[in-house]
Order: C-alpha cells, then structure tokens, then sequence
C-alpha cells in the first residue's frame, strides 16, 4: 500500500458551508436567524402552563383532591391546547415547533384527566 503526501501551503484557506462563526448571536429557538421575541415567550409560557396542567393532572389522577384542582388542570389544559394551536400554525423554525408539541401534548393530557373528573363542574 503506498501513501501519497498532499500538498499544503499554509497560505490555503478552505472554508466549509455552514462553518463560519457569525458575530450575531442566534436564540435557541431563531436557528433562521430571525428574532421573534412575542413568538419565544408565548412558546415558554404556553410550554410552562402545559406543564403545570400535567402535572395538576397526575395530583388529580393520583390523589384525592378538591374540584378546584381538576378545573385549574383543565383550564390550563385548555390553554395551553389552544395556544399550542395557534403557535404551532405561525412558527418559523423546527425548535418552536418541537416546544409548541410538546406543550400541546401535556396540557392535553392534563386537560383530558381535568375532563375525567368532572372538567369545569365542581
């Protein structure tokens, strides 16, 4: 087996796609490059109360609790179903939609467990 040397200069510069370091600093959710900060907080806030209705909704699932309890899960829930909609129809990028699911998904879960035990009613 034979090896055949390259030959370098170290005047040559090769710069590969997507290898340049830019000076402007990108969001976790703005891969584009674009800054949407209305869009990021309601994600967050949307992804915040869907976790909350979750986790109201396991408290309901798994102990005995008060109606206040399951209407807060559900609302919640609700909530975050509904703006998760709407979020999910104008993001821009892959990241918002991962978060906008994965809230839709828990208050979801904790909107059906609010309706399981008895929803808005007390």
């Amino acid at each position: 087996m034979e090896m055949y040397a390259l030959p370098c200069s170290s005047q040559e510069v090769v710069i590969v796609a997507g290898t340049m370091q830019s000076d402007q600093h990108q969001g976790i959710l703005n891969s584009d490059g674009q800054s949407r900060p209305v869009q990021n907080a309601l994600i967050i806030v949307t992804l915040v109360v869907g976790l909350v209705s979750f986790v109201l909704g396991l408290i309901v699932r798994n102990a005995h609790t008060g109606p206040s309890v399951h209407i807060i899960a559900t609302a919640t829930g609700l909530f975050a179903l509904v703006v998760g909609l709407y979020l999910q129809m104008v993001s821009a990028t892959r990241e918002q939609r991962v978060l906008i699911v994965t809230a839709m998904i828990a208050g979801f879960v904790g909107l059906a467990i609010g309706l399981s035990k008895g929803g808005f009613i007390a």
